[in-house]
């Protein structure tokens, strides 16, 4: 094995109403607001030291389906040595690129499982 998963980095729901959840999250669970992405209207809440990201649902996305994807952190993030290890399972990755996760900016890469569930594997933060 090329790496060990640390810990849930995040899970991004699909929400209908992003104030509404935003709301509820911050009232009912506790968590804060650390970042809205309004290029893609996407809210970044605290949830301790993972995060829960919410996504306003596409139109075109069929009924039921509320999760986009699910980031796992992992230690140490090789990208060359993680995609040769998933390709060895039949497993295609994307390219590796910096995405914001409950530590900050650092390096990931996503492919899909056998049900087509999207799983984003996350590096550490880098030093800014």
């Amino acid at each position: 094995m090329t790496f060990t998963v640390q810990k849930i980095d995040h899970v991004v729901l699909y929400v209908t109403d992003l104030d509404r959840a935003k709301r509820f999250y911050e009232t009912v669970l506790g968590c804060k607001l650390l970042r809205h992405n309004e290029k893609l209207d996407l809210m970044h809440l605290a949830a301790g030291s993972s995060m829960i990201d919410l996504l306003l649902l596409p139109e075109q996305d069929g009924a039921g389906r509320n999760v986009d994807h699910i980031a796992l952190q992992v230690t140490p993030f090789d990208a060359a040595a993680i995609s040769a290890h998933l390709r060895r399972y039949g497993v295609e990755p994307t390219a590796p690129r910096d995405r914001f996760g409950a530590g900050g900016f650092g390096p990931s890469l996503t492919f899909l499982d056998p049900d087509g569930n999207k799983i984003e594997l996350k590096g550490p933060p880098q030093a800014p």
